[in-house]
């Protein structure tokens, strides 16, 4: 039986892209992925996962690793629609489609299973059978795999954007300082790299507005 495990990384920074990362492996090689000690990404070590990324690449049979940019991210949020969570789902069917696995489980993003189950489903153009959980990723090895794919990649594209701007923008989440003063000084300059549908970003720049106003 082929197993699929679907999970994301940086859902909640206001900086830089959504990843999604798909892991296929044959049920009789799951243990493979137990033997490189596979985790939920959030348990292990950017250098840890760092050298499991390859490991992890080498032994499913098939992956796929999907970035969604800030602009999709933004025009989902803003539909009427749509959401954030459908996006989501939307790109994990196309995966599910793509790969054609036996079962797939995938790391709930969603509070409601049942609705985020039922939606998937509906949308797949093959037979799989779908078990979504929250923290699938602490549960199942083919999904921690895939945890640790969107992870690694998401942490490459923050520090390419860093090389590209050749300057400090932090974790990219609304609680880092670091951030906090990075989107205030650079919102027009990169505009690119930004959530703007993220309220804390709007409070940003409304603050910044603000300050401006003080000014004169």
């Amino acid at each position: 039986m082929l197993i699929c495990g679907i999970d994301e990384a940086g859902r909640g920074p206001m900086i830089g892209p959504l990843v999604i990362a798909a892991t296929l492996i044959d049920d009789k090689d799951e243990k493979k992925l137990i033997a490189l000690h596979v985790k939920d990404s959030k348990q292990l070590s950017p250098k840890q996962r760092e050298s499991m990324f390859d490991d992890i690449k080498k032994t499913v049979k098939a992956y796929r690793i999907v970035p969604v940019s800030p602009q999709e991210i933004d025009e989902a949020v803003e539909s009427e629609e749509t959401n954030l969570n459908w996006l989501e789902a939307d790109h994990t069917v196309a995966l599910i489609n793509e790969l054609k696995p036996d079962k797939a489980i995938l790391d709930c993003p969603s509070p409601n299973i049942k609705a985020y189950t039922t939606y998937v489903k509906k949308k797949l153009t093959i037979k799989c059978e779908i078990v979504a959980e929250h923290k699938a990723d602490e549960k199942y090895p083919i999904v921690s795999a895939a945890s640790i794919l969107a992870k690694v990649t998401r942490d490459r594209e923050i520090e390419a954007i860093k090389k590209r701007i050749g300057q400090e923008i932090g974790s990219g989440y609304p609680a880092d300082p670091n951030t906090k003063a990075f989107v205030e000084k650079n919102y027009q300059k990169y505009p690119e790299i930004f959530r703007k549908s993220w309220e804390s970003y709007k409070a940003l720049i409304r603050k910044k507005g603000q300050k401006r106003l003080g000014e004169f």
